[in-house]
């Protein structure tokens, strides 16, 4: 199927332009121009479109291989570098561009103007980087491990991330740029014995890999001669280094520097440009190619003196950054100029959209192809002439489709993923258009008989005619959708709980004993064996060492620096305390239990949809909606058609899409002839909310009003009138919904926004409200209270943590405090239309920071906000910078609870050590609520050295760059704040006596107590199991001791046989073949899980026997173990103390684990029966 004139077109001698290319058909034409057989490369002057044309292209010609090259992802002269993703991706090219020039063969390669503009190493030096190795090849180890620090990658404990890799004995695991998931290499001795693929969440390996390519991480490798050549010519360059010219230094020590990149020439003998890389390609251009290539240039010639204006030493204390002294653009770029007559010289193909006529001095083919009709489009403008009835784009569609199938065309559909494609075929459906055929490539269409249609995925924006092929974008029938692919996330949870895990000197609560200092893990001989111990210090230097297998006894005490007193050994003071709280736990859990009973006793309206409605009104979403989205809307369409009153409380990340679960709750409501009533803390949500609801419910038959400051009083007295008659169907509004004045007529679902900032005065007013109203509670961080009524089962809860496809997670940049970045940042957001945020942590900051903008930024209006400022002069700033009346709104962390500003991208966090890490996150949700990417600038004092746990936070904050990780941090910030009494006034007071994860672990039992449930946990205990052996898991198995302590948590928490089992694996995977004291400490593990079925509180094993003792002399079945012992005869006895003594031979210490093993199996069979 040919769309085009491909042989005129090779033919051609001159450059040339293709005219009439609709958009999304250049990926087609490229795909038939490589067929011919010389490689092609297309210059893109948007890098946002690469990746829709790779997409298209893998469906246009599935069998030709597609390179990228992007640019980096930083700014001409930044102090960072390019991200370790795009240096992956931009060598992995340059390689493959290196073997196509020595093997040519059928090849495309996508290429950005900025990519073009960049000088890049010669090819022999990116050549002599790569390398791969196969299982069976003798390699050294150390030499694999040296090469990658060489070239970039950084050694941790545990892979997750890529540019990462970490060695443990005889196993290397590293995740190398440009591949899915990160690979483990056993070796033996020197011969590489395997490699495998493992997933980064879970640690376990997933497959086997035949061979392996180490492409390196970045463009500068440090080898002694690199670094020699480095010093000459930066000396010869700048002359002589000062001493606080920090990169210089780095390199010279051989240290990666952040941002050293930017000064490539000087690593080098001389540049190549990519022209050099591309020398026998065909290159295609879009039409603004030269126009960006100029912009560019441009760009990078003010920056570059920028950099050098600002190397003039003067102003102020602030501005003593680091020196940065850049190298001449002409040496790292090509100028435009250059660029051009680069191109000439290649003979480029230009498309063009528009029609172009030709002259002498080039040739243009009309390409015969137009876009398809673009149905949304004009269904949206005879909407606003209202006089036209509202044509059904689904209908005039399939008439189109059926139409062009009949007269013989090949018709293709497509969507932008599988989900939205799905949804779009079963509305296509109900209107009667049958008939389609997945394809999964463009040769299998001539496959379809006459009367059939395709379907695929493509990346188009919108479809387009050529010839008899005929392409129906998504967007045709629906309007734009914004839509991006979804890239796979890393959990966020294994961050937070790799932060949360216990710290040498942190303070801990050990169920008997009460709270203490964690000193570090020991190893102690116990009963002529090792056996690794915590050591935790409690009052009057009393030293207490916890075996490691009942580490489930220590919970954490909460935040961090809190000076609280330790407890006495064996004094009664912590079990008093402990007792006393447990009583007030019950009589507050049988209230809430109370309260939650009523609510299952009364009766509300069921509210249920008709589908093809429903449907429709769902299809107007223009996004796709994430797994956990759709989970929590069908949730509240299962509670709404229940017949009882629903109380759900959705949970998600700052802009993921909670108000789509509301509007279409408000949807199924309001069908139903029900009042809803949306509820939000401030006047500006309230009239956003209402512009949204407006929007989507338009051309329904339903009447939306809003009730808030921002309405006149004659209005609003109208509006209290239509909502008492009933006349009003949603009203939205802030808590003056919730005055004496207003009445509803029949209020069927309450919805609740933000819920974080209401009074408990309103909540008792929505609580008369809502005896038989289902309610709906939204928020980001819920309130501690509200999130432990829903963690402890009192409401319903549904988490949304996938962001939305093509939310970008904000890049967020640790950095000294640097004049010239904070310029920088500020004057780019500026440059692009936006407005950004500066946060400092105290209000004396504030002063100090205007007057450096003033004189730093002068271009920029600063608007200061802060909490001691009367609430109408707040909120009018609020408003003004809202509406863009400012460029920076520089406040204290009153941001941090707050508004939505679309246009606002830029965030700067002054002092960011001296912020919690919740509140971090909170700020930083402020900005990247678009779909621009978002920068998020924390700066740190330029000489000053953190603490450890200042420093740890804001890692994890710069790994939590993806998104959605709000949850866990809400939960994280309960554990540092506590959560406070769930019914009333006594805050958080109890939460201080016992530490914070022993009192949800407590709230919980009771709740469960009080519910009646048959089987109450009890986890204050813990069996005790001496048998001899050595118990540990060695330092040289598992050096890292961050980790080890970890591993020793996960299997504290360990109840279930099957899951030991598992964990055995993952360390046989993780860390090689496992020592026998592990083993053995798996082994323990085992049979404390059996004791705490049997109620076996200490167990002891030696050469002639073993010793149970059950917890209170108690056992579930004690006729089962009278008849039990009666049978052993003479093998067993009852002592005195009650305990129970069974002879068995167990002369070693394996054959005391596994004899203790048997006896734990039958009593613990017994325990069931």
């Amino acid at each position: 199927m040919s769309l085009i004139d491909v042989k005129r077109i090779a033919k051609a001698q001159s450059a040339l332009t293709l005219s009439h290319v609709p958009d999304g058909m250049d990926a087609f034409i490229l795909a038939e121009l490589a067929r011919e057989g010389r490689p092609v490369a297309y210059v893109v002057s948007d890098g946002q479109r690469m990746q829709s044309i790779e997409q298209i292209l893998s469906f246009a010609a599935p069998e030709i291989p597609v390179l990228t090259l992007p640019a980096w992802d930083c700014l001409p002269y930044d102090r960072v570098s390019p991200s370790a993703d795009v240096s992956a991706r931009r060598l992995s090219a340059l390689t493959g561009l290196i073997s196509l020039y020595l093997k040519p063969h059928p090849a495309i390669v996508l290429v950005t103007v900025n990519a073009m503009l960049q000088k890049v190493a010669p090819a022999d030096i990116i050549d002599s980087l790569g390398f791969s190795a196969k299982p069976g090849n003798t390699l050294k180890m150390d030499d694999i491990a040296a090469r990658l620090e060489r070239n970039g990658f950084d050694r941790v404990a545990t892979v997750r991330e890529v540019g990462e890799f970490a060695v443990r004995g005889g196993i290397l695991d590293v995740f190398v740029p440009g591949s899915e998931e990160p690979v483990r290499l056993d070796f033996f001795g020197d011969t590489l014995e395997s490699i495998r693929s493992f997933d980064p969440a879970s640690q376990r390996t997933i497959g086997q890999i035949r061979s392996l390519d180490l492409n390196p991480m970045s463009e500068v490798t440090l080898t002694p001669e690199v670094i020699g050549r480095f010093r000459k010519n930066y000396l010869s360059l700048f002359g002589a280094a000062t001493r606080d010219d920090a990169l210089y230094a780095a390199v010279s020590e051989g240290r990666r520097y952040a941002g050293m990149e930017h000064w490539l020439p000087l690593f080098h003998d001389h540049l190549e440009t990519t022209f050099d890389y591309l020398k026998g390609f065909r290159i295609v251009t879009d039409h603004t190619v030269r126009e960006a290539a100029e912009e560019r240039a441009k760009l990078i010639r003010d920056y570059y003196e920028a950099r050098l204006n600002s190397a003039t030493p003067g102003k102020g204390h602030l501005s003593q950054g680091t020196p940065y002294k850049p190298v001449p653009p002409e040496r790292l770029y090509l100028g435009a100029a250059e660029f051009g007559r680069n191109l000439d010289a290649f003979d480029p193909i230009r498309i063009t959209p528009f029609a172009e006529h030709g002259g002498e001095s080039r040739t243009v083919i009309e390409v015969e192809a137009r876009p398809s009709p673009r149905w949304a489009k004009a269904a949206a403008a005879t909407e606003d002439g209202e006089d036209a009835k509202r044509v059904n784009v689904f209908t005039q569609a399939v008439k189109y489709i059926a139409d062009k199938r009949a007269a013989g065309a090949k018709v293709l559909i497509s969507g932008w993923s599988e989900g939205s494609l799905d949804r779009l075929l079963q509305v296509m459906n109900e209107h009667g258009l049958e008939k389609l055929k997945p394809v999964a490539a463009l040769k299998d269409m001539a496959t379809l008989k006459k009367g059939e249609a395709g379907t695929t995925v493509l990346s188009l924006e919108g479809g387009f005619e050529a010839g008899d092929l005929i392409i129906v974008g998504e967007q045709d029938i629906l309007g734009d959708r914004m839509v991006r692919r979804s890239k796979r996330r890393k959990r966020g949870a294994d961050f937070i709980s790799e932060v949360a895990s216990i710290d040498e000197g942190s303070i801990v609560v050990h169920a008997e004993h009460g709270i203490g200092r964690f000193i570090g893990l020991r190893t102690i001989e116990a009963a002529g064996a090792p056996h690794a111990c915590l050591e935790l210090q409690y009052a009057d230097e009393a030293k207490l060492f916890l075996p490691v297998e009942n580490i489930d006894l220590l919970s954490r005490f909460g935040g961090e620096g809190t000076e609280v007193p330790l407890d006495k050994l064996g004094g009664g003071a912590w079990q008093m305390r402990k007792a006393k709280l447990k009583k007030r736990l019950l009589d507050m859990a049988g209230a809430l239990i109370r309260i939650a009973a009523e609510r299952m006793t009364r009766t509300a309206p069921v509210l249920t949809t008709q589908e093809g409605l429903y449907d429709e009104f769902a299809a107007r979403f223009p996004y796709d909606e994430t797994e956990d989205q759709m989970n929590a809307i069908e949730a509240v369409r299962s509670d709404l058609g229940e017949g009882r009153p629903m109380d759900r409380l959705i949970c998600g990340d700052v802009g993921f899409g909670k108000t789509e679960v509301a509007l279409r709750a408000a949807f199924v409501a309001a069908m139903n002839g029900i009042q809803v009533a949306v509820v939000v803390p401030t006047t500006l949500l309230a009239r956003q909310h209402f512009k949204t609801f407006t929007e989507r419910f338009r051309g329904l038959p339903i009447r939306i009003q809003q009730a808030s400051r921002l309405v006149g009083t004659k209005e609003l007295n109208l509006v209290k009138k239509e909502v008492a008659d009933g006349k009003t169907d949603i009203v939205v509004g802030t808590h003056a919904l919730l005055g004496a004045g207003v009445n509803f007529a029949n209020l069927g679902l309450l919805i609740i926004d933000e819920e974080q900032h209401f009074g408990v005065k309103h909540k008792e007013r929505l609580k008369e409200l809502k005896s038989d109203v289902h309610v709906l509670t939204l928020s980001a961080t819920p309130i501690p209270r509200t999130l432990q009524l829903a963690m402890t089962g009192v409401r319903e809860l549904s988490l949304i943590t996938t962001p939305p496809v093509d939310r970008m997670a904000v890049r967020t940049f640790i950095s000294p405090f640097d004049p010239l970045v904070i310029r920088e940042t500020l004057m780019r957001e500026h440059y692009r239309g936006g407005q950004s945020f500066y946060v400092c942590p105290r209000l004396a900051d504030l002063a100090d920071i205007k007057a450096f903008l003033d004189s730093d930024v002068p271009e920029l209006k600063v608007a200061i906000a802060h909490g001691q400022m009367a609430a109408g002069e707040l909120e009018d700033i609020m408003n003004a910078f809202y509406e863009g009346r400012y460029d920076v709104l520089l406040s204290t962390t009153i941001v941090e609870s707050g508004l939505d500003v679309p246009t606002a991208n830029t965030l700067i966090v002054h002092r960011a050590d001296m912020f919690g890490l919740a509140q971090l996150y909170q700020i930083r949700g402020r900005v990247g609520r678009s779909k621009v990417r978002a920068f998020a600038l924390l700066t740190l004092p330029v000489n000053k050295v953190l603490t450890g746990s200042a420093e740890r936070r804001l890692k994890v904050l710069q790994s939590l760059d993806t998104l959605g990780a709000g949850f866990q941090l809400a939960s994280h910030d309960l554990d540092i704040r506590g959560a406070g009494n769930l019914l009333g006034e006594e805050q958080s007071g109890h939460i201080k006596e016992v530490g914070f994860e022993l009192y949800q672990q407590m709230l919980e039992e009771a709740v469960a107590e009080v519910k009646g449930v048959d089987e109450v946990h009890d986890t204050g205990w813990s069996p005790q199991i001496q048998v001899g052996t050595s118990v540990m898991i060695p330092d040289d198995y598992v050096p890292d001791l961050h980790l080890r302590l970890g591993l020793y948590r996960r299997l504290g928490e360990i109840t279930e046989l099957n899951d030991i089992d598992g964990f055995g694996a993952e360390m046989i995977d993780r860390f090689g073949p496992m020592p026998v004291e592990v083993q053995h400490l798996l082994k323990v593990v085992y049979i404390k899980a059996l004791c705490r079925k049997a109620n076996v509180e200490k167990l002891e094993a030696g050469p002639k026997g073993v010793v149970v003792q059950f917890r209170g002399k108690q056992f579930p079945n004690p006729a089962a173990l009278v008849g039990y012992i009666a049978k052993q005869g003479t093998m067993a006895k009852i002592r005195p103390d009650h305990s129970v003594f069974l002879t068995r031979d167990l002369p070693t210490p394996d054959k005391r684990l596994s004899g203790a093993a048997v006896v734990m199996t039958q009593l613990a069979e017994l325990a069931k029966s």
